[in-house]
């Protein structure tokens, strides 16, 4: 039932004027005025009331709110010790560019590259420049041969494949990292995938100008023996030369956490952001991901 508020209940039926006894060129302007501002009102109210059905978070995933981004990242760590490390596919500590500048695309196998190579062709980098603003570019593969990017990346926060030949995928691992790559692997690994198609890397920085709304948080564990655990966290930073802090922990087995939020956690424009774990044994397969809504300003 609509409220007070409600568009359509400041909708009223208009006074119309009485009419002249003789036709006037005058009146039915005024009359046909009055009717359209009318019908506006009808329409708008229509408009509005079709649009407070469909959910704030299906409409900002079609691109209908003006300002608002979703956002979804997810990551994968096959071997959590029990070292704390971040939820990504390279194990270990996620590497963060000490400063902007260029990268290197390359693969470690020869068939990932571009026009004729039966695995990986081209993929997309996605990532923050030195004013932590958003940028991307496309990059054509060349196997073990590193390829430079034309931007320079603060931060990188996805990688994933644009096209690719016979295999559907990438024949070996593909990496955005520094240069000087020995068969394809770079000294330092800013992101990597395999046959994943797409970096698994359960970290993000938010881009300035933007407030990141975190509705969910979720985290797999695949523990073997029941006297064993991880536990789980998701860190943020809110100043690159400042440490992490802990904003969410939970302690698993063998079984999923998927934590709601009631009232979204917000996270402030540049911002890095990390799923980390630790684990009692070695060798613990760990998956974690956040999502929410990037709000501009």
């Amino acid at each position: 039932m609509p409220t007070s508020t409600d568009s359509t209940s400041r909708v009223v039926a208009p006074a119309l004027p009485t009419g002249p006894e003789t036709y006037s060129r005058g009146y039915v302007d005024r009359f046909n005025n009055i009717l359209r501002l009318y019908f506006n009102q009808i329409d708008n109210a229509l408009r509005n009331a079709v649009a407070n059905t469909v959910p704030y978070n299906l409409r900002v995933a079609q691109g209908q709110v003006s300002g608002a981004t979703a956002l979804y990242q997810f990551g994968f760590n096959a071997d959590v010790d029990i070292t704390e490390e971040t939820v990504w596919s390279e194990g270990g500590n996620f590497t963060y560019p000490g400063a902007a500048g260029e990268v290197y695309i390359s693969s470690s196998d020869t068939n990932d590259i571009a026009t004729t190579g039966t695995g990986v062709r081209t993929i997309k980098v996605q990532g923050l420049d030195a004013n932590y603003l958003q940028i991307e570019e496309d990059i054509a593969m060349n196997g073990q041969t590193q390829v430079v990017t034309t931007k320079e990346y603060l931060r990188i926060l996805k990688a994933y494949v644009l096209t690719a030949g016979s295999n559907g995928g990438s024949a070996g691992t593909v990496y955005v990292g520094t240069t000087g790559a020995t068969a394809g692997v770079p000294p330092t690994v800013y992101a990597s995938f395999g046959d994943s198609n797409q970096t698994q890397m359960a970290v993000y920085t938010v881009p300035a100008s933007k407030t990141l709304y975190i509705d969910e948080i979720a985290f797999t564990a695949a523990i073997a023996s029941a006297t064993n655990s991880a536990t789980v966290k998701l860190k943020t930073r809110e100043n690159a030369t400042n440490a992490f802090r802990t904003r969410f922990i939970q302690v698993l087995e063998s079984n999923t956490t998927v934590a709601p939020f009631t009232y979204s956690l917000a996270i402030p424009a540049k911002t890095d952001i990390e799923c980390r774990a630790i684990a009692t044994t070695n060798n613990n397969q760990i998956s974690a991901s956040f999502e929410g809504v990037l709000i501009d300003g």
